[in-house]
Formats: structure tokens, sequence, C-alpha cells
């Protein structure tokens, strides 16, 4: 089987649609998180062969953070990028980013980075001055080359409470 035939028979089956509707529900005004948002630098696809290994596509995996509160600003105090193995790879942020209600920002790891593997993460800590509305954080992987095309969205979870 073909990967472009692969990926159209995933994508009708909607095994790489969206996330569920109850993903993720509401949980309620926060005044601060860190949030765990999984990333895939890479996917596995195919049969094993003899040596044990089996063909991969690379993804580049952009991490958007958006403030969902209508009238307060949050800040974001880091990004940090965290490899297969739980090991740090990189800091995004040299000094807390405040973001407007309604704003975003986003992050990039470009599909020939090969550093985090197929169980990357990043981390995003976050505090606001009062309880808001929690940011979205989600990772929109994607894939692009002729004809063949792969795009899927994981959604961060937090993981841990501000202590204010």
């Amino acid at each position: 089987m073909s990967i472009r035939h692969f990926i159209t028979s995933m994508l009708l089956a909607g095994i790489l649609a969206a996330v569920p509707a109850h993903a993720n529900e509401p949980t309620g005004l926060s005044d601060g998180q860190t949030i765990y948002a999984p990333v895939y630098s890479h996917v596995y696809h195919g049969n094993l062969n003899q040596a044990h290994s089996s063909s991969q596509i690379q993804l580049s995996a952009m991490l958007s953070i958006r403030n969902t509160d209508l009238a307060k600003a949050i800040t974001i105090l880091s990004v940090d990028y965290y490899g297969t193995d739980g090991k740090i790879i990189r800091h995004f942020l040299t000094k807390p980013r405040k973001l407007a209600p309604l704003a975003s920002m986003d992050t990039l790891i470009q599909g020939k980075d090969k550093s985090g593997g197929a169980g990357a993460n990043f981390l995003v800590t976050w505090e606001a001055h009062e309880p808001v509305n929690p940011p979205l954080v989600e990772t929109v992987h994607a894939y692009f080359f002729g004809t063949t095309t792969l795009a899927f969205v994981t959604r961060g979870v937090s993981v841990a409470r501000s202590n204010h």
C-alpha cells in the first residue's frame, strides 16, 4: 500500500480526523497552569522489515497558544521542548510574554528537526493576575510533499495548577 493510499484511507476512516468534541472540555477559571502538549516529530508507517525497522514521515510541528479569555491578559512564563527521553532540548522564551485577550502566539519545530523523536512534547507554563479562561494549547502537525498531505492536531492537557 502506498503512503498516499494509506493516508487517504486513514483520513476517510476518521482515524486522523480532529480531536473528538468531548476532549478538553472547559474546566473553569484558573490563574495559571503548566500544560503538556504532545509532539510527533515523525510518525512510523508500514510493516517491520527483517531489520525490525519501518518507514518514517518527518513532520513539522507548530505549537499554538491562544488566550481564550475575552477580557483579561495572560502571561506565558515558559515554552520548553522535551525529547522522547524526557530531557529538555530547547527553551523558546528568554523572558515572559504577555498575551492580550484573544491574542495568540506560536512556535515551530521544523520537519527536518529530528531531535525530539516520536514522543516529544512541549511544556507551557502561564499565569494571570486573577482567574481567567485557560488558554487553548494545541500542536498542529503537518507533512506536505507532492500530492501527499498529512495533518493533524494534538491538544495540550493541564498537568499542574498555579500556586497563586
